[in-house]
């Protein structure tokens, strides 16, 4: 089983400036966890945290730091009562990048009284961060065994990984990728699993592009059969696809298969509010891709996300037509969203009343149409038109600011590229900065928070 830690660009930074501190002492931190566990998988997301302050710190041998648990007692109280976790990480200011014999005291201390509190047997972490920010760490079990972490994400303005795992392949088809972002940005993609939800006009030509990057593995979901006005923007797509009423999903994953650069795929012919197993394939992703039209599943998506820690791209195109047989204006968009910062919601894609009409379409379209007829619904646009050249550009956007974020190649901060239009009709483009937008709250108190019931507090997925 793969042991993964996750946690947000927010938790990160407050990390940092307690741990890595001006006067280089070790620190300590403790952070509350949510989780999530498959039968491949078990993550610990960093849900809450609490930093222990220097002047709780005491000494009671050579190089054995101790502190009072006084400060987190409450957290002992919440591992009692739910299925949340502990992780304790400190640092190395020394750059030592291993767990110490005293490491090794302190923790099996620490986890012997955690298990002790804990409602089940399930583990908890423990984690060092050394001076250039890097993390390590290991997972701690009810007989005190402990086995290293594979892989920590922190899901931030930047998207980075720390693997103990280094299986690089060495690809001809990937060195112009390495000429461009370097080797470390090939083999961070060569390790992915990336999210697709929608794979028709935008997101056709996202799968393309991170197909021939060499992201190892595509979770695709789209409920949709290939039809005759697809043909105009799905890459790869055929007519005999038409005739054989071909799944969208897997008449990609057939192209994925004859492109033959080893991305693994997995196709999912269903939409997300119908089936959770698919929503918990995406929480395996490190990245999401958003590519729908509709108002309700790009908000579960953001949920979603901000549940589990995952960065999340939000693509959208809209078309207005001139009322002449003609398009006025085209243009779209491509937001970036991370855990405990904006929504979609606050930066205004949508509003809650958008919301609820969205989602009245999908459970009663007859409904739905009586009352936007009676005028109680207004303005949902459930069919826009596509256009290839239009999408792609919007996806060729989507996949450059995806390569920024895990390899910053601009001359501006990436929290600076938080939301990008994209006017096509007037063609300029405008960016709006993190701190543009308003935070969104409750979603902040919910990052990280991981399994619960309902799932991810919305009682429709589990009916």
């Amino acid at each position: 089983m793969k042991l993964q830690l996750r946690i947000s660009g927010f938790h990160y930074e407050i990390l940092k400036k307690h741990l890595l501190n001006v006067e280089s002492i070790e620190a300590v931190a403790v952070a509350l966890c949510g989780r999530f566990n498959s039968h491949e998988e078990e993550i610990l997301l960093v849900h809450d945290m609490t930093l222990i302050p220097h002047d709780e710190y005491y000494s009671t041998g050579p190089d054995i730091l101790h502190w009072q648990t006084d400060r987190i007692h409450h957290y002992f109280e919440r591992i009692g009562k739910s299925d949340l976790a502990l992780l304790k990480i400190h640092s190395h200011p020394g750059g030592f990048d291993k767990f110490s014999e005293t490491d090794d005291e302190s923790d099996k201390e620490f986890f012997d009284s955690a298990f002790g509190w804990a409602l089940n047997d399930s583990p908890h972490a423990s984690a060092v961060m050394l001076p250039d920010g890097k993390i390590f760490g290991r997972f701690y079990f009810h007989n005190l065994e402990h086995s290293p972490i594979d892989k920590i994400l922190i899901a931030g303005d930047t998207i980075q990984h720390f693997s103990r795992l280094r299986d690089l392949i060495k690809a001809d088809f990937a060195m112009r990728t390495i000429q461009a972002f370097g080797e470390k940005t090939f083999e961070c993609l060569n390790k992915l699993s990336v999210g697709v939800v929608g794979c028709s006009g935008t997101g056709s030509p996202v799968i393309e592009q991170l197909v021939r990057l060499g992201v190892k593995r595509l979770i695709l979901i789209d409920p949709d059969i290939v039809e005759t006005k697809n043909l105009n923007r799905i890459i790869n797509s055929t007519v005999d696809d038409v005739e054989s009423k071909k799944p969208k999903v897997l008449a990609i994953a057939d192209a994925v298969k004859r492109i033959g650069l080893g991305t693994k795929v997995d196709s999912r012919q269903v939409n997300i509010y119908d089936d959770v197993d698919a929503l918990k394939a995406l929480i395996q992703c490190e990245v999401v891709f958003g590519c729908m039209d509709s108002v309700d599943g790009r908000h579960l998506l953001n949920q979603l996300c901000s549940f589990y820690l995952i960065p999340y791209f939000d693509l959208g195109v809209k078309l207005e037509a001139d009322g002449l047989g003609g398009i006025k204006q085209i243009c779209g968009s491509v937001h970036y969203l991370q855990p405990c910062m904006s929504s979609l919601l606050t930066r205004g894609v949508y509003t809650i009343e958008d919301l609820r009409a969205s989602s009245q379409y999908r459970k009663n379209p007859e409904e739905f149409e009586n009352l936007k007829k009676n005028s109680y619904i207004k303005n949902v646009n459930v069919n826009s038109p596509a256009v290839i050249s239009v999408n792609m550009q919007v996806a060729s956007h989507a996949i450059n600011e995806f390569l920024n974020r895990i390899h910053p190649y601009r001359s501006d901060h990436p929290s600076s590229y938080a939301a990008s239009t994209i006017d096509i009709s007037e063609c300029y483009i405008v960016n709006s900065n993190e701190s543009d937008f308003e935070i969104d709250t409750y979603l902040r108190k919910k990052s990280g928070r991981g399994d619960m019931s309902p799932f991810i507090e919305m009682s429709e997925l589990n009916s």
